[in-house]
């Protein structure tokens, strides 16, 4: 996970165990991407290792970078073959140029895309591709709303206007990619309810996990209780058949240099 402004402490054993969903999905992505052996492929916001190591299954000479050491010290220890880096989605360089970049679920951290999107461009070799997909419009408007509105009712309304997400539309997106110079040859933007592992707090979980920075400063007691009033705000949209679900957009690009 890169994140260019606001920095989130990741739990790499609480990601791996009860968030997965986050690279399970990204399988069908590496589909899109299609990786041939030979080619020189970088997972961008590479996590713990495991769509990295499924890209080099296909016979791709992969490395995988994130900023957060913690990520990439566990994905070492689980894929000792596979070469990773701690390099920010802003900041990265490498004398050798890739094929492809991939990157599944990274880049809505990333509130500089510009810096970002040019240094895709930097790095792709002439004629490479970028298969994306990270968080698009209205993406978790409901767990987000509800959060807010939460976090407000308790005095904390500084913590609610923290900008710790960047949610493109398609039109957006894709126009700052033709605009440094890329070619956009598919671009979705869709709505996937996710499934949350643990059936009694799924949407606690997901906002210890990924919403914590709207948290800082607040004493435990009063955090639960308004991860209490989230979670029961949320329960007639997002409580299906006894699990918890968020409500996800997502976009998803294949562009080409």
């Amino acid at each position: 996970m890169n994140t260019a402004t606001v920095h989130t402490n990741w739990n790499p054993h609480l990601y791996d165990d009860k968030h997965s969903f986050v690279f399970k999905y990204g399988e069908g992505l590496v589909d899109l991407l299609n990786p041939q052996a030979g080619e020189r492929i970088l997972d961008l916001g590479c996590g713990t290792g495991y769509l990295t190591s499924v890209i080099a299954a296909a016979g791709a000479t992969v490395t995988g970078i994130d900023n957060s050491l913690e990520m990439i010290t566990k994905a070492k220890a689980q894929y000792p073959e596979l070469a990773f880096k701690v390099q920010s989605a802003t900041e990265f360089y490498f004398d050798q140029h890739f094929d492809a970049i991939f990157s599944n679920a990274v880049l809505h951290w990333v509130l500089q895309k510009e810096m970002a999107i040019d240094c895709m461009y930097r790095n792709l070799k002439r004629s490479g591709r970028l298969v994306l997909e990270f968080g698009g419009k209205q993406n978790m408007a409901k767990i987000v709303t509800a959060l807010q509105n939460s976090l407000i009712s308790h005095g904390f309304a500084e913590n609610a206007a923290i900008p710790l997400w960047y949610f493109p539309s398609v039109s957006e997106y894709t126009s700052l990619l033709e605009k440094r110079g890329f070619r956009v040859t598919y671009a979705a933007h869709f709505n996937r309810d996710t499934k949350l592992a643990d059936t009694q707090n799924g949407i606690k979980d997901w906002v210890r996990m990924f919403g914590s920075s709207f948290l800082k400063g607040i004493d435990e007691p009063t955090i639960e209780t308004i991860l209490d009033e989230v979670q029961a705000a949320l329960k007639p949209t997002q409580f299906k058949n006894g699990d918890w679900y968020a409500d996800y957009k997502r976009l998803r690009i294949i562009a080409i240099k």
